[in-house]
């Protein structure tokens, strides 16, 4: 083994970029005997991880690790503490071992952190027990963490009553493009969009042609996994069900479709792997007659990855404004979803059958709520806003309370209230 495996202490990494998940993680270790930390392969989880271990064993690189844990999994835990156990899922029975040693060491917290880009099929971690293994999920970096917003307006500090107050950040069109086909990847950050896509291509690829034969469970066709991937791309941040993502497979290389159960396969497997992440529908109590529609809406990980499915590069974004319309809010997505765990609040949305809707419910563990429209461009902003004032008004205050704050997150400009009170944010000045 290597000396990290055998337990001798590791150095930081050079040139780390700080993630709002390092303090989630130290949190973590001091509350509970071990930390999983969750995500996307590719999003930084072993680097973070690495930040706060003093001794590592990684099983995707270190084969006799992996045959030695396969024999005796408690070889794997020996090490300095933090022990962090990177891809924890390769050898089955660590997870039990893990869980057993934090069990006759009750007194000890940060014993271990396990990393790993895929969810078991058989959902051994549902057993974690109380007290034991907490989680932490990690995605693709968003923009404040990656250097591309300048946080001047914070979303902890909205949901106190703070004001959303920020000069132009100079984050125009084409950055945003580019910032999508880019996307959070901390490999990526610095390269140019088309050295990106290659990359976020290749993704994909080892996706349908090797990670989806990892799983357990049903064999995947990686050809009609890569057109299902194409097709939901075209349906990102939209309310696609799987019979609608089936028949639109059909019209992709003219291969028919793929039948609904199938697709609800594919889609399942990719979200274990992290590479789908949709968002769930919000369901508060109305004071309204409208009735409130419960399909998630489609999200990959990062928008890159959409963008990679479809083949379109910033060029091409910038003259289909509407696709890039749909990519820009699953960019805002991402970035919430982040920031919304940062500082403790779940993400959903809200759609009505009258057409009130919000694109993001942020949800307090207080119950305090906010709501955000996500508009890429200047001119339907004044849309954006009578959406939000309609929910405000239809969601029941007397269960709920009223919103913490409403906000339309655009593109670019400055960020200021308006005078219904409802914030204008451009994506640029976000952070937790």
């Amino acid at each position: 083994m290597s000396a990290a495996a055998s337990g001798e202490p590791i150095g930081r990494i050079r040139d780390y970029i700080p993630r709002f998940a390092d303090a989630e993680l130290a949190r973590r270790l001091r509350a509970t005997g071990a930390v999983l930390v969750e995500g996307p392969r590719g999003c930084g989880k072993t680097q973070t991880a690495l930040q706060a271990a003093k001794s590592a064993v990684r099983l995707d690189r270190d084969r006799a690790a992996r045959r030695a844990g396969e024999l005796n999994p408690a070889l794997l835990l020996d090490g300095e503490r933090p022990r962090l156990i990177d891809e924890w899922q390769l050898v089955k029975d660590v997870w039990n071992e893990v869980r057993g040693d934090v069990d006759d060491h009750p007194e000890e917290t940060g014993r271990y952190i396990l990393a790993g880009s895929a969810v078991p099929a058989d959902d051994e971690t549902r057993h974690t027990g109380s007290l034991r293994i907490t989680r932490l999920r990690m995605r693709p970096m968003s923009l404040a963490e990656s250097g591309h917003s300048s946080r001047d307006v914070s979303l902890a500090a909205l949901v106190e009553g703070g004001e959303a107050e920020a000069a132009d950040p100079g984050f125009d069109i084409h950055d945003i493009a580019e910032r999508i086909v880019i996307g959070g990847w901390p490999a990526l950050l610095r390269r140019a969009p088309a050295d990106a896509m290659v990359a976020t291509q290749g993704y994909l690829d080892e996706t349908c042609r090797v990670d989806l034969g990892r799983l357990d469970g049903p064999r995947h066709d990686p050809e009609n996994v890569a057109r299902l991937l194409r097709s939901l791309a075209r349906c990102v941040a939209t309310e696609a069900s799987a019979s609608t993502i089936g028949a639109d497979v059909a019209g992709i290389n003219g291969q028919g479709a793929i039948n609904y159960h199938t697709v609800i396969d594919y889609l399942q497997a990719l979200t274990r792997l992290f590479v789908v992440e949709d968002l769930p529908a919000w369901s508060p109590a109305l004071r309204s007659r409208g009735v409130l529609r419960s399909s998630v809406t489609r999200h990959f990980v990062d928008p890159s990855l959409a963008a990679a499915a479809l083949g379109t590069g910033p060029e091409r974004l910038l003259r289909d404004p509407e696709t890039l319309g749909f990519l820009f809010e699953s960019l805002v997505i991402r970035d919430l979803r982040i920031y919304g765990q940062a500082v403790g609040a779940s993400v959903s949305h809200y759609r009505e059958n009258t057409g009130a809707k919000a694109d993001a419910i942020l949800q307090m563990r207080s119950g305090r709520w906010a709501a955000i429209e996500v508009k890429l461009g200047q001119g339907d902003i004044d849309k954006g806003a009578d959406s939000l004032l309609r929910v405000a008004t239809n969601v029941d205050a007397d269960r709920h309370g009223s919103p913490a704050f409403l906000a339309v997150v655009t593109g670019w400009g400055y960020a200021y209230r308006r005078p219904d009170g409802v914030f204008v944010i451009p994506i640029g000045t976000l952070g937790p």
